[in-house]
């Protein structure tokens, strides 16, 4: 994402960090404070904890670990998407494994995080979940998306009248191709706050926080497919 527009006056995006390591706890929150668009609003040891706090102050965004005591990350994760479905949550997690990224995504998850991640990446990540961009690697996306979208728990649904704008599914069409803000706002010829202001409107009126869960919506309820195309391919398969 990038970084114009940010400074004086910005709304800040509100993080919860759970992690049951004090040490990683305290280390993101330092990270994080030193982001002038970014404030920690609450750490959690545990996912029960995560939930509670989840609750009660409605994030923006969590950074959820996935083995923690109580309650695991994935779990953790879907009750906080059940109570605070406007709540981005990026999972921890030092695998990615494409069958495990799809349990985190039909988890209600933005998308993931390696631990290996730099602080760099993670920064980023927060930004780009909140400005409707995409947090999975985009060669991916629409493999990802198709397979959690063959989830038995939810086979796709007849087309379905959606609350959405003709204008608001091209921008979900092109943002289920992987294509970025700025791709999108070329493809269309809008200006990148117009593509910005159309995916906050479709997050607001289907209650999600990410651009994955607004696309995984769209194909359940069947207002357009999702092919895989030949070129998607699994990054990890060629990076491990």
């Amino acid at each position: 994402m990038d970084e114009e527009g940010l400074g004086t006056g910005i709304v800040k995006v509100r993080v919860l960090i759970a992690d049951d390591h004090a040490v990683l706890r305290e280390g993101m929150r330092q990270l994080l404070a030193k982001e002038l668009d970014i404030e920690v609003v609450g750490l959690a040891a545990d996912g029960a904890e995560a939930v509670r706090l989840a609750e009660e102050l409605a994030p923006d965004v969590v950074i959820m670990d996935i083995v923690m005591p109580r309650l695991n990350g994935i779990e953790a994760t879907k009750r906080i998407k059940k109570i605070c479905p406007g709540t981005a949550v990026l999972p921890l997690t030092a695998y990615d494994d494409e069958r495990y990224v799809v349990g985190l995504l039909e988890a209600g998850a933005a998308g993931y995080l390696l631990k290996s991640s730099s602080g760099r990446e993670i920064v980023g990540a927060i930004r780009a979940v909140r400005a409707g961009e995409s947090v999975l690697h985009p060669s991916a996306t629409t493999r990802l998306l198709a397979r959690a979208l063959r989830s038995p728990r939810e086979p796709p649904a007849a087309p379905a009248t959606s609350p959405l704008t003709e204008r608001e599914l091209d921008v979900l069409r092109l943002a289920a191709r992987g294509l970025s803000n700025k791709e999108i706002s070329q493809e269309l010829a809008l200006s990148l706050p117009t593509v910005k202001a159309h995916l906050a409107n479709v997050f607001n009126k289907l209650a999600v926080g990410s651009r994955t869960e607004a696309v995984l919506w769209a194909m359940r309820k069947g207002l357009f497919p999702l092919e895989e195309r030949p070129g998607d391919a699994w990054p990890g398969a060629k990076e491990h």
